[in-house]
């Protein structure tokens, strides 16, 4: 059997038994869990990648939505969209949308590796059937899913603010650039993110702030389950192939390295993966009251007709930039921030984790 008590009272329930028995001590500071250190550690997390990738998240949707605002299959590359971008707004206009932007990636990171973490305990030990791969992708695909009530909102904001750049560009160089009056009207400028918000409501009500829910879960759904599998299965794969070259060795890859690589490669995958679903919620966020796309599958009708497959991957380059180092840094700093506060301060007091009893040997001798 398994008890958790000090030392002391272990040792005075033992007393009078006529077993002998076998007490494991121990002291590991990692012995507790948290949850509530997940959910920060995830939110600050989120915060600090979407802030670092923003500018080319702004390039994404920008080639993503060319295809609703300029009415044109002569649609701009990564370099030509990042020289418009830069000749029309500067600096400023790579970092439009930033504000609403990490506030739903504080949100999204919250819930994310908050349940990320609760929700593999909890399925490992209630049904261990659905265990291993099973229970991160369960896990990943709920933590985005409760983050989305708050991620969609902030990611309507988020990306009509980046498809609009500054006042000036949104009045003048996409009518240039052959936007017809309609596609112009399709919502006024936003100054800033709360008059968007408030701007959207009054237009459109809810239904404007939750345009393209649906296609955002979606992708973000096999999106977070492929990356959280990813990463753990490459966690999996870089221990055993510590054990098995390396067995004998002292060495250990830092959490906060492995976090950095792993997570990369984690996010680059997933992103690649499911690009042609966020080419579709991209296009149903951005249209406004101007409607092209009559819901998820007339979108991808739409889109097939025509641009082909080629449409569907749209802006892939540029979105697996952006989630390469954003999931590399994601990850670094979560374990990193687990390394650091995690430990729990308790006094130089043994534990006992187990008290094991054996009864083939002779009874403890009471003095």
């Amino acid at each position: 059997m398994a008890v958790t008590s000090s030392s002391t009272t272990a040792s005075e329930g033992i007393q009078g038994t006529k077993s002998s028995a076998t007490i494991v001590l121990t002291n590991s500071p990692h012995n507790q869990f948290f949850v509530w250190r997940e959910f920060l550690w995830g939110a600050l997390a989120g915060g600090f990648g979407e802030g670092m990738m923003h500018p080319i998240d702004t390039v994404k949707t920008r080639i993503q939505s060319q295809a609703i605002l300029a009415q044109s299959q002569n649609q701009k590359t990564i370099l030509q969209m990042v020289r418009a971008v830069w000749g029309a707004d500067g600096l400023r206009g790579f970092y439009r949308g930033v504000a609403p932007g990490v506030t739903g990636s504080l949100a999204t990171g919250a819930t994310y590796f908050g349940v990320i973490e609760s929700t593999k305990k909890w399925i490992e030990e209630t049904h261990p059937n659905l265990g291993g791969h099973w229970a991160h992708f369960i896990a990943g695909a709920l933590g985005d899913t409760l983050g989305s009530f708050i991620y969609v909102p902030c990611e309507v904001i988020k990306q009509r603010m980046q498809v609009q750049g500054t006042k000036k560009y949104w009045s003048s160089v996409v009518m240039k650039e052959g936007a017809s009056d309609a596609s112009l009207s399709m919502y006024g400028y936003y100054s800033g993110m709360f008059q968007a918000g408030c701007s959207i409501w009054k237009d459109q009500g809810p239904k404007g702030l939750y345009a393209g829910y649906w296609s955002t879960l979606a992708r973000d759904v096999p999106f977070a389950g492929l990356m959280v599998t990813c990463y753990e299965a490459l966690k999996e794969v870089t221990e055993y192939g510590r054990q098995k070259w390396f067995p004998n060795s002292r060495f250990h890859v830092n959490s906060s390295f492995e976090g950095l690589v792993l997570g990369g490669i984690a996010g680059g995958v997933s992103a690649y993966l499911t690009t042609p679903l966020d080419v579709i919620k991209t296009r149903l966020q951005v249209q406004g009251t101007i409607v092209r796309y009559n819901g998820w599958m007339d979108a991808f009708r739409r889109i097939w007709l025509i641009e082909g497959a080629k449409g569907f991957f749209r802006g892939s380059i540029p979105r697996v930039i952006w989630y390469v180092p954003a999931s590399a840094l994601t990850f670094m700093a979560v374990e990193f921030l687990r390394d650091q506060f995690n430990e729990t301060k308790t006094p130089n007091t043994d534990t006992v984790t187990s008290l094991i009893l054996d009864k083939s040997k002779p009874p403890l001798q009471q003095n």
